[in-house]
């Protein structure tokens, strides 16, 4: 006779793995499995805004880089509007603007890179507005459950941002801010433990 619900023990927790790229990303890892892999393309050539690079590498808590990890990011077109159906004015969406992209490092290095466009303003849930951020979401061996950051631009203006002015301690909100490298060129490296270690959202 089965058992109540509430008698059922919970399953062991697992990490991703080493191969999650493979699964996930299988192009990066050298297996051409797709004509056109899912996540490769944020927004497309002829979508209105601001031309940008973003790189990084996610360092774990010895300093070293991660280069099995797999990242996704979502994000807003430049006038702040996302190509999902809960965003009210997702209708006038910049056509050709996918708002969400997957990226696997370089094997050897641990350096990721996606080129987008600058995303725009967006109202939050309590009508402030919140600061153009991208969003990004970590799997990778050792990691149990994803992990879910942000990231801000230097040359934007975020002191009102809600979120940001959740984080109590303001050098811990620097752990949020990618800094311009170069025109339309930004730098956000991730830490996983540590220091200076990137802050995380329970999302």
């Amino acid at each position: 006779m089965p058992q109540p619900l509430n008698y059922l023990k919970e399953s062991p927790s697992q990490t991703a793995g080493p191969y999650v790229h493979i699964g996930l990303a299988p192009g990066a890892a050298g297996f051409a499995i797709f004509r056109q892999e899912l996540g490769r393309e944020i927004a497309a050539p002829d979508v209105p805004g601001e031309r940008i690079r973003v790189e990084g590498i996610v360092f774990d808590g010895t300093g070293s880089p991660v280069t099995d990890v797999l990242i996704e990011v979502w994000q807003a077109d430049a006038a702040g509007i996302y190509p999902h159906p809960e965003d009210p004015r997702h209708a006038d969406c910049a056509k050709g603007f996918r708002g969400w992209g997957r990226i696997v490092p370089d094997f050897e290095t641990g350096l990721w890179a996606f080129e987008t466009i600058k995303p725009g303003a967006v109202p939050g849930r309590s009508g402030r507005m919140m600061a153009p951020h991208i969003s990004f979401w970590l799997v990778a061996r050792g990691i149990n459950i994803g992990l879910s950051t942000r990231m801000y631009f230097e040359d934007e203006d975020n002191a009102a941002d809600p979120v940001l002015n959740l984080i109590e301690q303001p050098p811990r909100r620097e752990t949020l801010i990618a800094r311009r490298t170069g025109p339309g060129r930004y730098r956000f490296d991730i830490r996983l433990q540590g220091e200076d270690e990137t802050v995380f959202l329970d999302v």
